[in-house]
């Protein structure tokens, strides 16, 4: 029973065990529920969001660009993205050629295929694989790296064997006029076809053929250019004009015209550079030469003496080997075409006289004119012809490998002008003329 109101409750005693336990227990309830309820006040407090979680998945990335140049197959995934050449070549000594790079095209532009020349042509190169760009619309397209060619001079069969691309030489124009060794094997071992050159190409071989490119060259003349024809006959044809560059190192540097349609650039640009270096020491060789000799080319043909212009090929050799070319003073590329008299009047005290034509000896020359016996030069026997290395039937190795390699006609040259700045040297187009 319940005290009555007013009743003083602290002082009622509790004997019962049990009813004091469960009051023990009832008040450590309460005191845990309001802990409970304090720490679910502090909870609710607002506080800072947590930092997300960081995403370790790597983002997707784009195609991967390629190190080197794509010298086989095609593109299996085009992406306009990619630079599909990263190596690339620079045109530094030749007048004739130009090339610019984009993502998967290049174009390549002769600037001067023949002497005078009121047209240029331009090549599309387009990595395979990736669509043919739209503009050019006048210019051939053709896919590389091609795998097959056809060349139509012996001055572009030295490139193919520099690059070790001699297995993509699939015919030539004549196969007499050879000289590389390479090539001559590939004949011998009948894997090579012959097609003729000018009026006498064979289009039909070439067709069934079906080769990636032609490569020739153009004068001019509708009469004697063959590239017209093979156009006409759906070929794809390129022209190589080197013949036309001023200078050594720039009819050398053709070597990278060839090597773009392979997609070949590193190779081409290791390549020339050694050219380069060694033509260079050479140069610098001859200048501590203590006298320049004076020095003249050429023989008369038809009673015309065709003299190299003082801007040309020949005259750039001769004043790279530290001579005194006595035609120098002219300021044009082509030959002047002069008299016996001429000449004479100028060079019969000259120290030498070089690039005789087909003179084997002194006794050729005294068979078509006893009067160049009267030149000094005849006299001392200072004569000596680029024709150490011709073949059977008259092809000639000065303008075949001599053309890729001008360092080694310098070194001649400089051996025969200047002997004491290049005792060991053997010579190797030139010969003089007993």
């Amino acid at each position: 029973m319940l005290p009555p109101c007013g009743t003083n409750r602290g002082v009622i005693e509790v004997k019962n065990p049990i009813v004091l336990v469960m009051g023990r227990l009832l008040v450590l309830l309460l005191v845990i529920a309001m802990l409970i309820s304090a720490c679910g006040e502090t909870a609710t407090t607002p506080t800072a969001s947590p930092e997300p979680a960081t995403d370790t998945t790597p983002a997707p990335s784009p195609t991967d660009q390629p190190a080197a140049n794509l010298t086989e197959g095609c593109v299996e995934n085009y992406d306009p993205t990619v630079d599909y050449f990263p190596e690339k070549i620079s045109v530094d000594y030749a007048e004739g050629w130009t090339i610019d790079y984009f993502n998967h095209y290049k174009v390549v532009t002769v600037l001067n295929p023949w002497r005078d020349a009121e047209t240029t042509f331009q090549y599309v190169l387009v990595q395979c694989g990736t669509p043919a760009p739209e503009g050019f619309a006048d210019a051939q397209v053709i896919e590389v790296p091609i795998n097959t060619i056809v060349t139509m001079s012996t001055t572009y069969l030295p490139h193919l064997t520099s690059l070790a691309l001699t297995d993509a030489l699939v015919a030539i124009d004549n196969f007499q006029f050879v000289n590389t060794p390479e090539i001559i094997a590939l004949i011998e071992a009948e894997k090579l076809v012959e097609i003729g050159s000018g009026a006498a190409v064979d289009v039909e071989r070439v067709i069934d053929l079906d080769p990636d490119v032609v490569m020739t060259y153009g004068v001019g003349n509708p009469q004697s250019d063959v590239h017209p024809v093979l156009l006409e006959a759906g070929l794809k044809v390129v022209l190589n004009s080197e013949y036309m560059e001023p200078s050594p190192l720039g009819r050398a540097e053709w070597l990278k015209f060839t090597a773009a349609l392979f997609n070949y650039e590193a190779a081409a640009q290791t390549i020339f550079a050694d050219i380069v270096a060694q033509y260079n020491e050479l140069v610098v060789l001859a200048q501590r030469a203590e006298q320049q000799p004076t020095v003249f080319a050429n023989t008369p043909f038809q009673g015309t003496w065709y003299m190299p212009g003082g801007r040309s090929y020949p005259a750039r050799l001769l004043a790279d080997a530290g001579t005194t070319y006595l035609w120098a003073d002219d300021e044009t590329l082509v030959s002047q075409q002069l008299s016996f008299e001429a000449v004479f009047d100028r060079a019969v005290n000259a120290d030498f006289w070089v690039n005789t034509g087909t003179w084997t000896s002194r006794a050729d020359a005294l068979a078509e004119d006893e009067r160049f016996a009267e030149f000094a030069a005849f006299q001392s026997g200072r004569i000596y012809n680029n024709n150490a290395r011709v073949n059977e039937y008259g092809g000639n190795d000065y303008w075949e490998s001599g053309v890729t390699n001008p360092h080694l006609v310098l070194a001649d040259l400089i051996a025969i002008f200047h002997p004491d700045l290049l005792p060991e040297h053997e010579l190797y187009f030139y010969r003089q003329l007993p």
